[in-house]
């Protein structure tokens, strides 16, 4: 069924071409309006109720689900086509890029997958005495709350909360489900005149609570404190502060619904492989605390992960990917951004990723200021960091001339400043993180760009983020064969010591990609480039310390195939001639051990080191000191034993 398209040209203070629009994108648009949002409210409402309806505006989205929930009809997709572009110095150019952002909207993520999180309101206070107590009285109507002071602090008695003395040693876990570990631990004993007597002196209690209230002014509990959910830290001389953090916990009271932000496959991680350590970028990233090593992958707290996103834009293996939405879904966003774009006539498009709060920049320079160029196409996304190099590759690919990632207060850098480094590295100067905070100089700064062709044909990215980071830069890159990349990079070749290398195949047996193989048939170390991770793990378990890697990226087909980095001639059996070993392994084996080690003293023994597994058999059992010889075996009785034993009674 084809959707409806409702436009409006907010009081005439922009511009739309309607017919363009929808034709364009396959929407049926009648017409614009002038005040959808109030006096046209009825318009709006009928074609709500027919269903299958997008409406070009952002600002009233909520009065516009407002109006679906009254009619009982499904919520209409609102895409903000004013601000991001009918507001511009560059207005008048603009129908492309309206038709690609509303293009963008019509590709409606999977719904996020999410577990319930119970509260019941059981909250811990912590400060100094007269901030804790003024909290504490404003929350005990609504939270269950306990009030933790410094040791030796005087309080007065009071049935509406509980008061308890000591020092935190130790907090843990999220909202609905803290644990705390206090020292010097005392409550009141209830009874008694003037201050309250206290309980002994306690090291180590422990207890629950599902809301922290840290009015301390200390250093915080967690890393990232303000990405934990159910803790709350206030500045305890900003009354400001301190009132919006009681308003806040005040409201958690009840079910909430936790995203599950990231996916695991444990069997792509190459974190770990026999104790040995390997890549552990995504432990390095995390500023939450949530990811943890366990043995020979890694395990991820939904719980405590914010969802930035930054471990799956670091991941090698894909092995952690981000859930909401995936992966495949931001490729057919930024893909299809482009295509519309294209094809409706614009040109050098640039491409401006932000989250929620680079929206609100672009609205006020919209609202105040010149907007955004008619070739800077804004796609909003929810965790920046997850915006890694290979997305950046895919928007070049696709269509885009740059990418600019502009940043906001809370985006995490760490992995970001790598990502934007191999990016550029790949496709040198054509993508940037734009560190303003002003939007007019945001504004400023996009006028000024120079709009510069597309470098490329338009690819299309279907795959993983390794699949489509190649197939992007195989596309940006087409008369280059391979691409030196900085240290780190998860792209890669293995280079091999062949002097030092005793062909022990330790890093074969390890390799967690596959990537290095052996020969089944004769000595050969193979590797395939192409399935390289670079996580390092075959340089951690060499004996020999003869491997070394060098990242870069082979664009050619000899990436796809395997490659022989070391092989030497096969020894054969002494006894049967079965070819087994390497023959310069054997050689040393015998040089060190024959004559010299009492277990190969004399000529027989020795002999069996240039044996396969059989013949040494063989020859261990029939050798005449054979340790695993016994007693010779006693003959079987029979039944003439017996009645001969008879005979003799």
């Amino acid at each position: 069924m084809t959707k409806t398209l409702l436009v409006c040209d907010c009081l005439g203070s922009q511009h739309v071409d309607f017919n363009a629009l929808g034709e364009l994108t396959g929407t049926a648009c009648s017409g614009c309006h002038t005040s959808l949002c109030t006096t046209q409210i009825e318009t709006a409402a009928k074609a709500i109720k027919a269903g299958d309806v997008v409406i070009a505006c952002a600002q009233e989205a909520h009065r516009f689900t407002a109006l679906a929930e009254e009619l009982d009809a499904p919520e209409p997709i609102c895409v903000d086509i004013r601000d991001r572009a009918g507001w511009s110095d560059d207005s008048a150019s603009a129908t492309a890029k309206m038709a690609a952002l509303i293009k963008d909207a019509l590709l409606a993520p999977p719904s996020p997958k999410s577990v319930d999180v119970i509260t019941e309101g059981t909250c811990l206070i912590i400060g100094a005495e007269e901030t804790a107590i003024a909290a504490a009285q404003k929350l005990s109507d609504t939270l269950a709350v306990t009030v933790l002071l410094a040791p030796g602090t005087d309080f007065l008695p009071t049935s509406a909360y509980d008061v308890v003395t000591g020092s935190l040693d130790k907090a843990t876990g999220t909202l609905g489900r803290f644990e705390v570990r206090i020292n010097n631990f005392q409550q009141s004993l209830t009874g008694g005149r003037g201050t309250p007597a206290l309980t002994a002196p306690q090291n180590g209690a422990r207890s629950e609570c599902d809301i922290i209230l840290d009015l301390s002014g200390g250093l915080a509990m967690f890393p990232a404190p303000e990405k934990r959910d159910g803790y709350l830290r206030a500045d305890p001389g900003s009354q400001t502060a301190v009132a919006d953090a009681i308003f806040t916990a005040s409201q958690m009271v009840g079910t909430f619904e936790k995203p599950l932000y990231v996916r695991m496959e444990p069997t792509l991680c190459a974190h770990s492989r026999a104790e040995k350590p390997a890549c552990s970028n995504c432990l390095n990233v995390c500023p939450t605390g949530a990811i943890l090593s366990a043995g020979e992958t890694v395990t991820i707290d939904p719980m405590i992960c914010a969802g930035c996103g930054a471990c799956a834009a670091v991941c090698p293996s894909g092995a952690i990917s981000y859930d909401v939405p995936p992966p495949d879904h931001m490729f057919r966003r930024i893909s299809a951004l482009a295509r519309t774009y294209r094809t409706s006539g614009g040109t050098d498009a640039a491409l401006l990723v932000h989250d929620d709060h680079g929206a609100e920049m672009i609205g006020l320079a919209a609202r105040f200021g010149r907007g955004l160029p008619a070739h800077v196409i804004p796609m909003e996304v929810s965790a920046l960091s997850g915006f890694g190099h290979a997305e950046m590759l895919a928007a070049l690919a696709s269509g885009f001339s740059r990418v600019d990632i502009l940043l906001g207060p809370k985006t995490e850098r760490d992995a970001l400043d790598p990502q934007l480094a191999l990016a550029n590295a790949i496709a040198p100067d054509q993508s940037a993180l734009l560190d303003i905070t002003d939007p007019d100089a945001l504004s400023d700064h996009l006028f000024g760009q120079t709009p510069t062709p597309a470098t490329t044909d338009p690819i299309l990215p279907i795959g993983s983020r390794r699949q489509v980071a190649r197939l992007a830069a195989k596309a940006l890159n087409p008369d280059l064969g391979v691409l030196a990349l900085p240290q780190g990079a998860p792209y890669g070749a293995v280079v091999v010591d062949t002097d030092a290398c005793t062909m022990c195949l330790a890093c074969v047996s390890l390799c967690p990609s596959g990537a290095l193989g052996d020969n089944p048939d004769m000595p050969q170390l193979r590797f395939q480039e192409d399935a390289c991770l670079q996580c390092g793990l075959c340089t951690n378990v060499c004996p020999e310390s003869a491997i070394t890697l060098e990242p870069q990226l082979n664009l050619t087909d000899m990436a796809l195939q395997q490659v022989v980095l070391n092989e030497e001639e096969p020894f054969g059996c002494v006894e049967c001639g079965t070819l087994f070993g390497v023959k310069s392994t054997v050689e040393k084996i015998v040089e060190k051990l024959a004559g010299k080690h009492a277990m190969f003293a004399n000529p027989e023994t020795a002999r069996m080191i240039q044996m396969c597994d059989g013949c040494r058999i063989n020859a261990q059992y029939h050798s005449q000191n054979n340790p695993f010889a016994g007693k010779e075996r006693p003959r079987p009785r029979t039944t003439d034993d017996y009645l001969s034993k008879r005979k003799d009674h």
